[in-house]
């Protein structure tokens, strides 16, 4: 099962949404909301909340991607999370996340016995290629036990 499989299949509100996952690999992952009138804000664009939703779970779409490995050892939980909403979204959008760390440092971290923090950063992009949302996500990865 793919990671954009089993958010689609665990996490309810990724299937609400309708989210697809194109790609999810650990260095990015692209999550595409597509147009659907019952998720419109008064303005006939995707609601702002669909949006987060949609940048969020690109961020945890990367989250399991990169660290995957270490689900028997500790818990991937978001920390915070901050959105910015640069120009109106029309259509089906496209949430892009990278991570803000590279892999290694963090896993170092858990290898230490700390609770690492990592951000996960997100564009979201209407289908014309303009940059209407940014949006960081932190992580942590809390220890089991």
């Amino acid at each position: 099962m793919s990671v954009g499989e089993m958010l689609a299949a665990t996490v309810p509100m990724a299937r609400t949404l309708d989210l697809e996952f194109v790609e999810t690999t650990p260095e990015r992952a692209v999550v595409v909301l597509p147009d659907q009138s019952a998720f419109h804000n008064h303005v006939g664009g995707p609601h702002a909340g669909a949006m987060f939703t949609l940048g969020e779970s690109a961020s945890g779409a990367i989250v399991l991607s990169a660290f995957g490995d270490q689900l028997a050892r500790a818990v991937p939980l978001a920390v915070s999370a901050e959105i910015a909403y640069r120009k109106l979204a029309m259509g089906a959008v496209t949430a892009t996340a990278t991570l803000g760390r590279p892999a290694s440092e963090v896993v170092a971290q858990l290898d230490a016995g700390e609770r690492p923090e990592f951000p996960v950063t997100i564009e979201i992009r209407r289908g014309d290629g303009a940059v209407t949302g940014e949006m960081t996500v932190v992580w942590t990865l809390r220890p089991n036990g």
